[in-house]
């Protein structure tokens, strides 16, 4: 039985109200960037800023159309919405154009549109719905591999166009699992992962291998609290690794010292499992699997590294880190970003007045990145002012989340706040160089009418589930 509302009253205007403020700074900022005193009004649509005013108007009549459908309609149509957005990134990759060596855009005259930004709530709504499942366990592990694959199916096609950052998005959506009850363990593993990822970059796998190995030890005997069980496995992986060696010298094997310790740990670890089996001994198979899956995970860490990403995506990642330093190649563009937003000052430079924005030095400054237009105009008072907008934004939707419900609502309101908080951490870390350049924009800020487009039917499908969420009787 549905109840009477108005709508209207009933749809939450603060979180309106930021979003209009943000599309608002990013407009202005977008005319700061490219502007021209040969194209000086801000509606010449012949410029940038005079076309996203049209993707603006256009954003504010999606709203429109995304509030006024029923809201049991998102829930209802979630894996069709999904099914056709999966089928735009297989049709954009016969159809598509192809620009800057990705096939990620269909483009009708003058018009691009990017379906991959598009496939962000489409899969948000899909995830919601199969997480809010009644007796659904996400720890289960074909529950969990279901999810999984609703996230990896727009990854894999992403990756194809390649568009590495719109697909690395995606791996936000963690912060869904995790609400719903996805073990602490697994979280935490998975922020292991990251650090190791890093770590691998830094030292040689020699080494990294090597200290997982110690490790492992170590939590056994922490685990275990008997030193005798961590002694016999030493023992073990002394003789088997030394049988290698041995059987390497003797019969001058090509083996590398690398190949030789992964394989005594392997062996090692198959030979302790059985006598740990016998005797009873808690907690090794899961240390075993989770050491074996650290190894594994660095060798294709460095492999995906060396052998997939582009040599620029190389480059851009091992500047970040302090790696490698090239401030006149890849990493000119952050390093004209971080000048531009030093430059800016305490109040910045002024409206206009920017010397870095006006004379071009940052490329794709109205689009990843605009954050430096604002700290260089407006300072570190504008940069703050911008944060904060957002990080009451993202507040807001947690806010507005915890109020559902419906576990669908409250699910996709994290979807929202996981998106848009990636988005916004990664793209200012990028203009001040804590990440690595991966091409994502600044949400209702960055130019372009599909991002603006996507994240406001983001938004605004929660805020429509939001405003009814009185509306039916439970």
């Amino acid at each position: 039985m549905k109840r009477k509302i108005t709508l209207w009253s009933s749809i939450d205007w603060v979180t309106i109200l930021i979003y209009l403020i943000l599309v608002f700074l990013g407009w202005i900022n977008i005319f700061a960037a490219e502007y021209d005193e040969e194209h000086i009004s801000i509606l010449d649509i012949s410029r940038r800023y005079g076309k996203q005013i049209i993707w603006i108007g256009a954003a504010f009549l999606l709203a429109f159309l995304v509030v006024v459908i029923d809201s049991r309609f998102y829930h209802f149509f979630a894996y069709v919405i999904y099914g056709l957005f999966i089928f735009s990134l297989l049709a954009v990759l016969v159809f598509g154009r192809e620009i800057h060596g990705a096939r990620s855009w269909f483009e009708f005259g003058s018009i691009r549109i990017q379906p991959s930004e598009f496939v962000k709530f489409a899969t948000g709504l899909a995830l919601a719905k199969y997480l809010s499942a009644k007796h659904l366990n996400i720890n289960n592990i074909k529950s969990l591999a279901s999810a999984a694959i609703i996230v990896v199916v727009p990854v894999l096609l992403i990756l194809l166009q390649p568009d590495m950052g719109s697909a690395l998005v995606f791996f936000s959506l963690v912060l869904v699992l995790y609400r719903n009850g996805l073990f602490g363990s697994i979280f935490f593993a998975g922020i292991f992962v990251a650090i190791l990822s890093i770590l691998t970059l830094f030292f040689d796998k020699l080494i990294i291998t090597t200290s997982i190995i110690i490790v492992s030890f170590a939590v056994f005997w922490i685990v275990e609290r008997k030193m005798k069980y961590v002694i016999y496995a030493t023992a073990i992986f002394a003789v088997i690794s030394g049988s290698l060696y041995g059987l390497k010298e003797l019969f001058t094997f090509a083996l590398s010292n690398y190949f030789i310790l992964v394989m005594s740990v392997v062996l090692s670890g198959l030979v302790y499992l059985f006598l740990s089996y016998r005797r009873k001994i808690r907690n090794v198979s899961i240390i075993y699997f989770l050491l074996v899956g650290a190894l594994v995970f660095t060798f294709s860490e460095n492999y995906v590294f060396n052998n997939v990403l582009e040599p620029h995506q190389q480059k851009r990642i091992n500047i970040v880190l302090g790696i490698e330093f090239d401030p006149s190649g890849s990493g000119y563009n952050v390093n004209q970003s971080k000048i531009a937003i030093g430059s800016g000052g305490f109040s910045g430079k002024g409206f206009l007045k920017g010397t870095q924005t006006k004379f071009k030095f940052v490329p794709e400054q109205s689009t990843d990145f605009i954050f430096c237009t604002v700290g260089e105009e407006w300072g570190f008072i504008g940069t703050l002012t911008v944060i904060a907008l957002f990080s009451i934004l993202l507040v807001r939707i947690i806010q507005l989340a915890e109020r559902q419900r419906s576990a669908f609502a409250r699910l996709y309101g994290y979807v929202v706040f996981s998106i848009v908080s990636f988005h916004v951490v990664v793209n200012i870390g990028m203009t001040i160089g804590l990440f690595p350049v991966i091409g994502i924009p600044l949400p209702f800020f960055s130019y372009g009418g599909s991002s603006l487009w996507a994240f406001t039917i983001l938004l605004f499908i929660f805020l429509r589930m939001d405003a009814g969420r009185m509306e039916y009787f439970i």
